[in-house]
């Protein structure tokens, strides 16, 4: 928990508990700086794993590795989410090093898979959609899209606490393409991004207040149907993409042939098989790697 996220005057947050929150945040960044970025990412393994599962919001993670892995015990789960607060550890602290990343570079820290993929979505001369998750270090992907001439706008929650925005697009300077903030303006963004032929990068794996019940580890959970009626809108192609943390600061770029989209006319129904398409291979991708994923949404509300 951050001490943005504790219930005061929102005066008392801006002006004494948002500084001294950027100014903790500002530290630890420079700190990674200076390390190595494996030096950097062992230490932010080593904080997150030691600190995070004792975080009270870690409840919500052990609650929903339980409900999606119900055969597994509580000591499975609970190796599941020390190993997730690792990789979130991380992946903080390998911010500051992103742009030291060459991912094309066979001698380099990225194994990729299906890059000629993108090569197809960068010259066919429209637009289309990247989809994603949470998973590793998420930011492989668009830096990437962003190395192979490809950049990609993204929709993004905002840091309440502008100080540490201003922190997290520092830390993303080598990625091209447009941060979108959700919202309704942020939406008409995305729909300029896809008319100007751009491409989008889309994580589609958070929880909704809204949406329509798809399928997602058994239960019906409210997923944005955005992904699958601009695609149809604008009859782009949609390419999942993921990334896996092989050891340490070391990852794998998974990038798959477009879906075949279900187009059989009926707007709604359309929308809701292709969303299932889309929930299906992020559970698929999740269990994989359970551990490298981000549990701590309330996906399956009570």
């Amino acid at each position: 928990m951050t001490l943005a996220m504790l219930k005061l005057p929102k005066p008392l947050n801006r002006y004494l508990f948002h500084p001294l929150e950027a100014a903790a945040a500002l530290v630890v960044y420079s700190l990674m700086r200076v390390l190595s970025i494996d030096m950097a990412s062992a230490l932010g393994g080593w904080l997150g794993r030691t600190v995070g599962p004792h975080i009270p919001i870690s409840a919500r993670a052990v609650k929903n590795l339980s409900a999606a892995f119900p055969e597994k015990s509580p000591a499975e789960i609970a190796t599941i989410v020390r190993a997730m607060w690792d990789n979130l550890g991380r992946l903080a602290a390998e911010y500051p090093h992103l742009g030291e990343i060459n991912v094309y570079d066979p001698e380099g820290r990225v194994e990729v898979s299906g890059f000629e993929y993108a090569d197809l979505l960068r010259d066919d001369g429209r637009g289309g959609i990247f989809f994603s998750g949470h998973i590793a270090n998420w930011e492989i992907l668009s830096l990437g899209a962003t190395q192979r001439g490809l950049p990609l706008d993204r929709v993004y929650r905002e840091a309440n606490n502008r100080l540490v925005e201003w922190l997290y697009q520092h830390g993303r300077a080598a990625v091209e393409g447009a941060l979108i903030p959700k919202g309704s303006a942020g939406a008409r963004v995305l729909l300029r991004s896809l008319e100007d032929n751009r491409h989008i990068a889309m994580m589609v794996d958070q929880k909704m207040n809204d949406g329509i019940p798809v399928p997602f580890f058994g239960r019906d959970v409210m997923t944005a149907p955005a992904l699958a009626e601009l695609a149809l809108r604008y009859d782009c192609p949609v390419v999942p993409a993921r990334v896996e943390r092989l050891k340490g600061a070391y990852f794998r770029l998974l990038i798959y042939p477009p879906l075949e989209l279900v187009k059989t006319g009926d707007r709604q129904a359309d929308v809701a098989a292709n969303m299932a398409q889309v929930n299906a291979i992020l559970e698929q991708w999740i269990r994989d790697t359970p551990e490298q994923w981000l549990w701590l949404h309330n996906r399956w509300p009570d």
